[in-house]
């Protein structure tokens, strides 16, 4: 029977905690939820829509909660990822039932050959690769202009646990505001980030919600596109939906499981 908004973290509370999955759209979220055998029962709103009551101040793209995981769409890009996965984090918070682990899911390009199309990632590093300035000498991140952060780690030991049972390559995973569409700006992210594996837009934006909670977490992506030119032909939507739903399936003993204070 599915569980209604706030009724898992209850559950989970002694444990672990809830924990957070956080996808941009309603598509996402609902490939996640069947993981479970279980779909949202709210309706689809507007991003930033109507208030949601205590637990949810906002609640973009509906949530449904199964047992110890609650999945929520946060809309798209890391301003709005980290706004909305912050709301909802110092909600529960203030409940006295915060979430244990957050995790940023979702679809996604890959790198080539190494991620190729329908496979999945999880990230060793989250991280935002557009975030900085662009000088007459190339790309200079924040961190090196004295200020900010660049970067979160999830647990070693939490990623390859997810990669030993969902079979998911291990690497960075880059956040950008603006989608990469040439060979060339693939190239240059790659050069920059050798390690890099996948692309997407939201990972950084909920890192960062969950840093400032002192919250461990985690980026999983199915790949469906490679990162370069935008050839909508080459695009496996729904493989990748179907590859995120598998995925969670074999995860889910393994977030079930997983005690933070075990790192």
């Amino acid at each position: 029977m599915e569980l209604q908004a706030g009724e898992g973290r209850l559950i989970a509370a002694a444990g672990l905690g809830q924990v957070l999955l956080a996808t941009a759209v309603p598509v996402e979220r609902d490939a996640v939820a069947r993981a479970f055998g279980v779909l949202s029962s709210q309706p689809d709103e507007a991003v930033l829509g109507a208030a949601a009551g205590p637990a949810h101040p906002f609640r973009p793209g509906g949530t449904t909660a199964h047992g110890w995981a609650e999945v929520i769409a946060v809309g798209v890009g890391p301003a709005l990822a980290a706004a909305c996965t912050g709301s909802v984090l110092t909600a529960a918070a203030l409940q006295g039932s915060p979430y244990g682990l957050v995790v940023s899911a979702g679809i996604g390009g890959g790198f080539q050959p190494e991620a190729p199309v329908g496979s999945l990632v999880v990230a060793d590093e989250i991280v935002a690769a557009d975030l900085g300035a662009e000088t007459e000498d190339g790309f200079v991140p924040v961190t090196e202009l004295g200020f900010g952060t660049v970067a979160h780690q999830p647990p070693a030991d939490l990623v390859r646990r997810v990669a030993d049972a969902t079979g998911a390559r291990t690497g960075a995973v880059l956040t950008v505001s603006t989608v990469t569409g040439t060979a060339a700006r693939a190239a240059a992210l790659r050069d920059r980030h050798p390690t890099a594996l996948a692309e997407a837009m939201e990972g950084f934006g909920v890192a960062e919600a969950a840093a400032a909670h002192g919250v461990p977490v985690l980026e999983i992506r199915a790949i469906s596109n490679p990162v370069g030119p935008r050839d909508r032909a080459a695009w496996r939507i729904p493989d990748a939906l179907a590859a995120l739903t598998e995925g969670f399936g074999k995860l889910a003993p393994v977030l079930e499981s997983w005690n933070r204070h075990d790192c």
